[in-house]
């Protein structure tokens, strides 16, 4: 994804950032959310 498509003309985004990473996205799989870097999973 480019860097427009993550961050709104403030700055923010809307995306759940790593908790253990800080620095990366959670990424949505419909039935949890998993950060790619560290592994770090959040079951919903």
């Amino acid at each position: 994804m480019a860097r427009h498509e993550l961050y709104g003309e403030d700055g923010s985004t809307e995306r759940e950032q790593c908790p253990r990473c800080g620095d990366a996205f959670l990424g949505d799989y419909g039935d949890r959310m998993h950060c790619g870097r560290c592994s770090y999973t959040e079951w919903q």
